[in-house]
């Protein structure tokens, strides 16, 4: 079978034109197999904040980098000109030609956000993924806690019946969340700046996003402890581990903001993936401005698909 037939019948719920080449650059480095790898995605304008990841994960990572393009067409300056910075970040970032594998998507669609998910997924290397967006700093070692498989949330991760939650959060004023190097790297720091309002969970003003994880009981919990998140909501889009495959696909025909991430752990929550808090680790958002006017749009448009898929999901 040729790689274009197998990818197109793999992302066939994708906007076409979409052209996808698959390890456009691939990692030197060897990964075992239950190693935790990253999937992310990337635009040019979050070439910087990636470096940092790759800089504080330092273990395998699946990136899907988008590039604006009509496959087929002829390459425009603006197109090589976006190759060749990728191509210098890639060969200069140190640790990045270590860890991570490129999956390049040209395509004349911004935000086609759960394809590009399901590209990075699809070809991360290990049994276990973490989905996680570019701008969030990872701050404590969480791979050692799953790799360990310990506990019995460990071997239901193993089969594929669990999704272990990192915990989201974010600073509450803007400007003290610019510089990863500030952020808290174990637990009891962060519990510091929770204590005096200066950081809170990820996205408080849309509580249903990440309430599910109970912050309060997260804040409470003992070292090593690990719950389950018993108030599930359609809405809850946390960060979330889990065996790469598992677990329902990510629903392709969200494009731009609102509903593509809940659409992802919906599928999974039904499916009958249950979720677990590991309650000493956490990342942190990487504060930058948003494109109010585009969200608007996009979710008022997303509200309505993510209806259909949810009464759609119910029923298969």
């Amino acid at each position: 079978m040729s790689t274009d037939l197998f990818l197109s019948k793999a992302f066939s719920q994708s906007l076409h034109p979409t052209n996808i080449i698959p390890f456009y650059y691939r990692a030197t480095g060897t990964f075992d197999d239950d190693d935790v790898t990253l999937t992310t995605l990337v635009t040019s304008n979050r070439f910087n904040v990636f470096a940092q990841l790759v800089q504080r994960y330092q273990g395998p990572i699946s990136a899907t980098v988008h590039i604006r393009a009509l496959p087929g067409g002829p390459t425009s300056k603006a197109t090589h000109a976006l190759l060749d910075a990728l191509h210098a970040l890639y060969t200069t970032t140190p640790m990045m030609p270590t860890f991570v594998d490129i999956h390049l998507v040209l395509s004349p669609f911004d935000r086609s956000l759960n394809t590009w998910r399901n590209a990075a997924r699809l070809f991360a290397r290990t049994r276990y993924v973490m989905m996680l967006d570019v701008d969030f700093a990872v701050c404590t070692d969480f791979r050692a806690a799953v790799r360990a498989e310990l506990s019995r949330v460990g071997r239901l991760l193993a089969t594929g019946q669990a999704a272990l939650v990192v915990p989201a959060f974010e600073y509450v004023r803007q400007q003290d969340g610019l510089d990863q190097r500030t952020f808290p790297r174990d637990k009891p720091s962060l519990l510091s700046l929770l204590k005096a309002h200066k950081i809170d969970m990820f996205h408080r003003a849309w509580a249903p996003g990440h309430n599910a994880t109970d912050y309060e009981r997260y804040a409470a919990a003992a070292p090593g402890e690990v719950y389950a998140v018993t108030q599930y909501q359609s809405a809850y889009e946390p960060y979330v581990i889990f065996r790469k495959d598992g677990p329902p696909w990510c629903d392709e025909r969200f494009i731009g903001y609102g509903g593509n991430k809940a659409a992802c752990l919906y599928a999974m929550y039904v499916s009958g993936v249950a979720f677990y808090v590991l309650a000493d680790h956490f990342v942190v958002h990487q504060s930058h401005a948003y494109e109010e006017a585009v969200r608007k749009v996009e979710r008022k448009t997303n509200r309505k698909i993510y209806q259909d898929f949810k009464e759609e999901t119910c029923l298969k």
